[in-house]
């Protein structure tokens, strides 16, 4: 009988190797070989010997559209597209502790409950956790009422014997699939011949039997959901669940969707009895905003199709430190680096020998470069000491030039300002529609500036140097 050989497969980015090594040649990754079984070749040369011959079909079908699955959270809907898609794989990934299993109770306990008007026939399957401490978390949720079937198990072979069937549940829930095995590989729950195998068995039952798989899955150190990275192209959907643990509020962010947007977000707040929506998360970021205090402006952002406003906080103090300390906490700090430089450059502002820290209240990651004007604003109010006026919103991309470009969905942004009470707005210049808003006492008011100069004039104290070099190029 032929002897076993054994190979070594990076954890990280799934590259075989004969040997061991302390450094994947591949991704660079140190000390993620972890020795496997190898599983025997397929023969070559197979095409046309036993094979199939595929029976192709026109794009335009006759089936009708199908319907989704709707949980009645609406946070979550949205975040989906409207709903779960039959057939389809969800991946739901984040920080341990994070709220990735409350998540899925709750939403399971809402689908087979029937808040929507449909009630469905719900599966939920514990790697984790026993059946007791499942039950535990659904008492303490208000959902242990609910008709959901609860299993615990980690053996790939009894899920698929159990979900086989043409009476499959209509939703599943794998918590996690790190957890899974399958007992045809030599090797551990949660390495990447695992993860793969396991995932692609589970994903292939659920589009044979029609029924919605939301998978858990764990991430590393740097945020990314662990196991291959193969896993999220395999599946139909990849949400992340962030959150700070300092703050009560949760974002499921999408970053793949084939049947919705993506970068779409919901917004939950984490309470005792589990997570309690979010309908107006711009009121709830900024509901302990403190008025009139340097260093601090209001950014008017848009997340998915949802404007959203979010307070920066600045701070700039002197540094003993030869080299000056930058701390971002909420945005790239690259793009701080970019801002601080066009600043020195283009405007003369002193303010690069300072330590500067930059915050985005509430827990909040910003990501779009419209925060750009926002993020000068507030480390300009923090040089000089002096508050940007409370009733305005600042958006706007600063270019290396200096210049202040144009963001989309300006309309959307301001409608949500003047909605929750804001007097104005600091933007770039409009180009195609009227630049010109009713100028009543009572009316939502547009400052445009075309340079990064020209937001000196905000401020009384900032050096008169500076806001000459303003004037010159106009007021706002």
């Amino acid at each position: 009988m032929a002897r076993a050989e054994s190979r070594y497969v990076c954890q990280s980015c799934g590259a075989v190797h004969p040997k061991w090594a302390g450094k994947c040649d591949e991704c660079g990754a140190w000390n993620t070989l972890v020795e496997e079984a190898s599983r025997p070749s397929a023969p070559k040369g197979l095409g046309g010997k036993g094979g199939r011959p595929l029976a192709f079909v026109g794009l335009q079908g006759d089936a009708s559209a199908v319907a989704r699955r709707a949980s009645a959270i609406a946070e979550f809907d949205r975040v989906c597209g409207g709903g779960l898609v039959p057939g389809s794989a969800l991946l739901i990934g984040g920080d341990p502790g994070i709220g990735k299993s409350t998540l899925i109770l709750q939403a399971m306990a809402a689908l087979a409950t029937g808040k929507n008007g449909q009630q469905l026939d719900c599966a939920y399957v514990s790697g984790e956790e026993s059946l007791d401490q499942v039950r535990l978390r659904a008492r303490r949720l208000g959902v242990v009422d609910s008709p959901v079937r609860l299993a615990a198990a980690t053996s790939i072979r009894d899920i698929a014997a159990s979900l086989d069937r043409p009476d499959a549940p209509q939703i599943v829930a794998i918590d996690s699939i790190q957890t899974m095995y399958l007992d045809n590989l030599d090797s551990a729950p949660g390495t990447v011949s695992q993860v793969r195998a396991a995932a692609q068995e589970l994903i292939r039952l659920a589009k044979m039997r029609g029924f919605t798989l939301l998978l858990v899955g764990h991430v590393t150190k740097e945020g990314m959901i662990a196991g291959p990275r193969v896993l999220e192209h395999m599946v139909d959907t990849v949400l992340y669940f962030e959150g700070e643990r300092g703050h009560q509020f949760r974002i499921l962010r999408a970053v793949k969707n084939r049947f919705g947007p993506t970068d779409e977000i919901g917004v939950f707040e984490m309470t005792d009895a589990g997570l309690a929506e979010v309908s107006n998360p711009s009121a709830l970021f900024l509901g302990d905003r403190q008025r009139e205090v340097a260093g601090s402006a209001v950014f008017a952002g848009i997340e998915g199709t949802r404007p959203m406003l979010v307070e920066i906080q600045a701070l700039v103090a002197p540094s003993a430190l030869g080299t000056p300390r930058r701390a971002v906490v909420g945005w790239d700090g690259n793009r701080l680096a970019m801002v601080l430089a066009v600043l020195e450059a283009r405007c003369g502002v002193a303010i690069g020998a300072n330590d500067i820290y930059l915050n985005v209240a509430g827990g909040l990651r910003i990501g779009e470069p419209a925060a750009d004007l926002a993020v000068a604003a507030a480390l300009i109010s923090a040089l000089v000491h002096e508050p940007v006026p409370a009733d305005m919103v600042v958006f706007g991309e600063i270019g290396l030039s200096g210049e202040v470009r144009p963001v989309s969905q300006a309309e959307a942004r301001l409608k949500e300002a003047e909605k929750l009470g804001f007097a104005s707005a600091l933007m770039p210049p409009r180009r195609g529609r009227s630049k010109e808003r009713p100028t009543s006492a009572n009316a939502f008011r547009t400052r445009e500036i075309a340079h990064l100069r020209l937001l000196f004039n905000l401020f009384e104290n900032a050096p008169q140097p500076l806001r000459r070099a303003g004037a010159a190029g106009g007021r706002v």
